[in-house]
Order: C-alpha cells, then structure tokens, then sequence
C-alpha cells in the first residue's frame, strides 16, 4: 500500500484514524471513554478555586466536579473565573493542565487572541505564496477584535483562495464568540475535536493520496497488526537489531540491543535506527513524561552522531520533547509531552 493513506474507522465504538505512509504506520488517534477528563484543546470557562502556596500556580474548578492547573496563578483570586484550553493529560488523580493562552486551530489557520500579528508557517517559503496568503490573510481578519493574531499553517500552502478566507473567517468568528463569553460558571465552550476531525485537520499537510473511511478498515489494511505490535515491548531495527520500550510508573525505560552484529560500528549502528524510529514509537504508544534511553555500547566519539539523528527526528515529530542529555552512568535522558492517552488504555 504506496503513498499517504488516511484510514477512518472505530475501536471499541469510539472513533479512530490512522495514517499509513508506504505501508508504515506513522500516527493513531483514538477518542478515550467518554468518563474521561477534557481532551487537549478543549476550552473551557473555569473558576480559580484555590492557589497553589510555593508553587505560585492555582487550582480551578471545571464542569462535572472535575479540577485544572494552572501553573501562572499570580494575581488571581478564588471565584474569578477565567477562559483556559487543557495543555496535558491530568491522570493518576491528578488535576488537568491548562493555560490561559487559549488557541483556535482549524485545518489551515490558528487564531490566537490576545496575541496579535499575522505570522506564515516557515516550511512556506515561496515568496509569491507568502504574498498570497499575506492578502488573504488580512481581508478575512478585518473586523477582528482588539488584539486577535493569526497564524497560517503548512496545509494553507496553494489552498484555494475562498477556501482558506472561510477557514480563517470560521475560527475567527468562534474565537470571538468564545473569548466574549467569560463570565459564568464552570463550563465546556469548545470540546476538542475526535479523531476523525483531528485527522482532517492535521494531517492535511502533505495533502493525503488516498482518505479510506469504512468499517473493518484497520482491520482489512493492516493497521490492527500494527496497534498490537505497538502494545508489545519489543521493536525490531535494521540488521538485526531491537530495542525494548517499555513504560513505568516512574518513567518510560528504553533499551537498544545490538542483535547478532558483533563488528566495532555495531553500536553506532543501532543507536542511530533507534534514534530515527523513537518518536514514531512513543507518538503510536501515546507516552510521555521522563524517558531515559540504555544505549547500545558505542565510543564517546560517536555520541554526537546520534544526538544529531534523535533531534532531526524529534524536529519533525511535532510534540515538545526536551533533549536532557547524557547521564554519568551513560543513558540518554529526555522529557516529553504527554498529549494524548496511552495505547494501552484504549484499547
């Protein structure tokens, strides 16, 4: 199965999509139970309940007795109410993260208020396109509130014209409508969007060769397969070589084996396929948090390289992934968002 597929099904009756590239599982988003917290990107109205002493955050209150934190608490006061968008995945009993720089993403714009300009995504580069999407950009922002930014996105690249201006005046008008709306109690304004939606906004770019939406599709295309061998430890590399992932309560332990190549530049070697394939793995596997990788045994001389190779490969994943560093004891460390549920839980 060549190309770029989009493939729209459900599991466990909630909606699914996956995206195939050349036959390769790249990404899987699965809506969780309908009990759960918020989604990321929901945005709500919440009410400061109480703050955080040390901490300098607050605790808000959320719609059906749920909480949120808010790590910037400064000059708040219990009973004010604010506009928040969920950031993170409150599990464990914990609160939902959440910010009040609350963001409006739409398939070709994000609508950013209270944070004005109007800015391009850097993978467009054609000068004549920018110009185009510049004019766009400020018709359809006309009548904007006081204060309202907005950013364009790689999939605006040769959108249709009168496309792209009812995209952006679309969220917009939401957004106006929401951040006008901050007085009250605790309530949902905007829910995040399901898997399908969140497919066909976000994996417009590069346009899909193919978009397969139909019962039984994971399962007739191979994408089943892929999900149980993501809920297994084990991933297999080139020549041989294998690395085991595996989550803890603490933290989520990664090891890079070397298989049966016994040659000097062995380590290098899988350190490298493991750096390359470890995003792809986490993103499948919906972990984050602390991740600490046990390379396999290779010269100092050699770390560069595959430092190298894991930020190229996390710089197009897309999630906040902090690069630590080196331990004393030689593991590789790094810090990663937890933005979406992990696989385990969802099916």
């Amino acid at each position: 199965m060549k190309g770029r597929i989009v493939l729209l099904d459900h599991i466990k009756g909630r909606a699914a999509a996956a995206l195939m590239v050349d036959g390769r599982l790249q990404d899987l988003l699965i809506d969780p139970p309908e009990d759960t917290v918020p989604a990321i990107g929901a945005i709500l109205r919440g009410v400061c309940d109480r703050p955080l002493k040390g901490q300098g955050g607050m605790i808000l209150r959320l719609p059906d007795g749920q909480s949120a934190f808010l790590k910037q608490g400064k000059g708040l006061k219990p009973g004010q109410t604010l506009l928040v968008q969920v950031t993170g995945l409150g599990q464990d009993g914990k609160a939902t993260p959440v910010t009040t720089r609350v963001l409006f993403k739409s398939r070709y714009a994000i609508v950013t208020p209270n944070a004005p300009g109007l800015n391009i995504a850097r993978s467009i580069k054609d000068d004549d396109e920018r110009d185009r999407l510049l004019e766009i950009a400020h018709e359809a922002m006309q009548g904007a509130p006081e204060g309202f930014g907005l950013i364009l996105r790689s999939a605006a690249d040769e959108a249709d014209g009168d496309a792209l201006a009812e995209d952006i005046l679309a969220m917009r008008d939401l957004a106006a409508t929401v951040m006008a709306d901050q007085e009250g109690e605790a309530e949902l304004l905007v829910d995040a969007p399901d898997a399908h939606e969140a497919a066909w906004r976000d994996w417009a770019s590069p346009e899909p060769d193919e978009v397969i939406d139909r019962e039984g599709g994971f399962e007739d295309l191979g994408v089943m397969e892929e999900i149980d061998a993501a809920l297994g430890t084990a991933v297999p590399l080139a020549a041989g070589a294998s690395m085991m992932v595996e989550p803890t309560s603490a933290l989520v332990a990664v090891d890079v084996n070397t298989g049966p190549d016994s040659t000097l530049a062995a380590g290098l070697k899988a350190n490298l396929a493991a750096a390359r394939d470890l995003p792809r793995q986490l993103r499948l596997r919906g972990l984050g948090g602390q991740i600490t990788l046990d390379v396999a045994p290779m010269p100092k001389k050699d770390r560069r390289q595959f430092e190298d190779a894991l930020r190229r490969a996390f710089r197009a994943d897309g999630t906040d992934t902090v690069l630590a560093g080196w331990t004393p004891l030689g593991m590789y460390e790094l810090q990663r968002k937890r933005d979406r549920w992990p696989l385990s839980l969802l099916v």
